[in-house]
């Protein structure tokens, strides 16, 4: 099963992974300069890097997360969430019309909730046990 998410995260990684990464760095760029939206920077260069490598990974919301994330989504979706989503959602569309680019295509838009609601979630291996989430 490595393999196989081996190959996909290398196929991903030049149709459209590569480029969304690009497009959460920027974003994690500005909100360090901004130097209040910090921890904003720090959650998109955890999204940058599973959007980077995505297959064998997911995201689980963290128990502790609480009223300070929702509040962070809502700003977050405000001033970034909504042009990464939007990102995903025109990086999909060439994936979609190739017929070996469609699991890819569903792949990118499964990054779209993600991409608008990062705080409160963490990335963990696909092969983890689930009560151990």
């Amino acid at each position: 099963m490595k393999v196989f998410h081996l190959l996909l995260n290398i196929l991903w990684l030049v149709c459209c992974g590569l480029w969304m990464a690009i497009g959460y760095l920027i974003a994690a760029l500005i909100c360090f300069v901004l130097i209040v939206t910090i921890p904003f920077g720090i959650a998109s260069l955890r999204i940058a890097g599973f959007v980077l490598w995505p297959f064998g990974r997911t995201t689980v919301e963290r128990r502790d997360a609480g009223a300070g994330s929702v509040i962070g989504n809502v700003i977050w979706v405000v001033f970034a969430g909504w042009w990464l989503a939007l990102g995903h959602l025109i990086t999909s569309i060439p994936l979609f019309l190739s017929i070996i680019g469609i699991p890819f295509g569903w792949a990118n838009l499964k990054l779209v909730p993600i991409s608008l609601m990062p705080l409160g979630r963490e990335v963990v291996p696909t092969d983890q046990a689930f009560g151990a989430r």
